[in-house]
């Protein structure tokens, strides 16, 4: 069993590390101006809805990972707290959800750089694509390598942010920020945009599904959660209130460096926004190839996908079949390629899959728990309702989807028990 067991070499700042590097990116500079959109002058309230949201599922993910410190996050907290069928749901879910936000990366990636040189069109997808296979190589070669890549990433990606936030301070406040056309069109819009805005969060998640791979992972993965959780709040709260110095419109919704190009800045302040956006969102790129391929491992070893998945390299540092199973997934997501579909789908099975997180951490036996019950409820509760108020489209479409793995998995797992008898 050992030889099929990952390394454990990453200790608390690394782990912090992977979850940052998993948020600050498409979460900082695409997501926030999404939420801006729908929510106007009442963004900061979407993102601390979020925060609480996020806190309260970062809380059951650091419950479940402290005495179930294995890869796969809530598809194996599923499988040993719920059932088989809801395991198997999780584990879809997930995969789908960080697809599409890889593919919002690598997408938002090449626009920003076509942008910037004046390319459009298939330029933009060959852009992305080329990104994504890049990083696909940096992942195999071990999580090792890739926390060195990752420290550089956050350090250039918060810096490119502080940089923003600073030069709208510089700006005259927007005079109509408050008049009646900067208001939500409806309190759900507020709701829908915190939903939007929850899944900037969700990188935190990354840290859970590594459990194999980090030392004391009963202290460090909590640890590395809330931490992670409190930086980024921190920082998106900033963002947000900067956000609201530029005229709300179209702008947001690619990158904040359009913002600042619409301002008409000097052009190293627009150049080292945009450069910072694209380091970001290929360290987010890089974590969800990491990431999801390590749900796509754990599912491959109790055989929900193909076993030949499961396969270690000799040095048991990575997986390099589950690795370019999941790069191919998301290739096929960029080669779709809608920014703000992509995003919205994400933030749907983002939202189930972390109601099935906090179902599960209900579960937990009084003797094992630390974190109160009441947080599960109200994360379970919050992550339902706010995917009510996905777009209703996105939301046809995820329902449809989880029918069909759950009619695959079934058909498998009957065919299954068929052979054993």
């Amino acid at each position: 069993m050992e030889q099929s067991q990952l390394k454990r070499t990453t200790g608390l700042p690394g782990a912090v590390l992977l979850g940052l590097g998993s948020i600050i990116g498409t979460g900082a500079f695409v997501s926030i101006g999404f939420g801006a959109e729908l929510a106007g002058s009442y963004l900061v309230w979407a993102i601390a809805l979020a925060a609480v949201v996020a806190a309260c599922n970062g809380l059951s993910s650091a419950q479940l990972a402290a005495i179930h410190p294995v890869s796969g996050g809530t598809y194996e907290y599923g499988y040993r707290f719920l059932n088989h069928d809801l395991g198997f749901t999780a584990g879809w879910l997930f995969v789908l959800a960080k697809s599409a936000s890889a593919a919002t990366a690598s997408l938002a990636i090449g626009k920003t750089v076509a942008h910037a040189i004046g390319w459009s069109g298939y330029a933009e997808v060959g852009i992305s694509i080329a990104v994504l296979a890049l990083l696909t190589g940096l992942v195999m070669g071990g999580l090792k390598r890739s926390n060195r890549a990752n420290a550089v990433l956050v350090a250039i990606a918060i810096a490119a942010l502080v940089l923003f936030i600073g030069y709208s301070f510089t700006l005259d406040p927007v005079p109509s920020v408050l008049d009646a056309a900067q208001e939500p069109k409806h309190w759900s819009d507020i709701l829908a945009a915190a939903a939007l805005l929850f899944v900037a969060y969700t990188g935190y998640g990354r840290i859970a599904t590594m459990g194999e791979e980090v030392t004391e992972p009963r202290h460090t993965i909590p640890r590395a959660i809330v931490t992670t959780v409190l930086v980024v709040t921190i920082l998106y709260i900033f963002i947000g209130v900067a956000l609201l110095n530029f005229p709300l419109g179209t702008a947001q919704s690619l990158v904040l460096a359009d913002l600042v190009l619409a301002e008409h800045a000097p052009r190293w302040v627009y150049f080292a926004l945009a450069i910072g956006a694209v380091i970001a969102m290929a360290g987010v790129a890089l974590n969800l190839l990491l990431g999801v391929s390590r749900v796509v491992l754990a599912m491959a070893r109790r055989k929900d996908l193909p076993p030949a998945l499961a396969a270690l390299n000799p040095q048991r540092t990575s997986a390099p079949a589950a690795i370019l199973f999941t790069a191919g997934v998301m290739l096929a997501l960029v080669l779709i390629g809608d920014l703000e579909l992509a995003w919205s789908f994400s933030a749907f099975t983002v939202l189930v899959y972390y109601s099935l997180t906090n179902l599960a951490a209900l579960q937990v036996s009084p003797d094992l728990r630390f974190v109160p019950r009441w947080i599960s409820i109200l994360g379970l509760l919050a992550c339902l309702s706010l995917a009510a108020f996905v777009d209703l489209s996105v939301l046809g479409y995820g329902i449809g989807l989880i029918v069909i793995g759950l009619i695959w998995h079934r058909v498998r797992y009957s065919a299954a028990a068929t052979s054993e008898d």
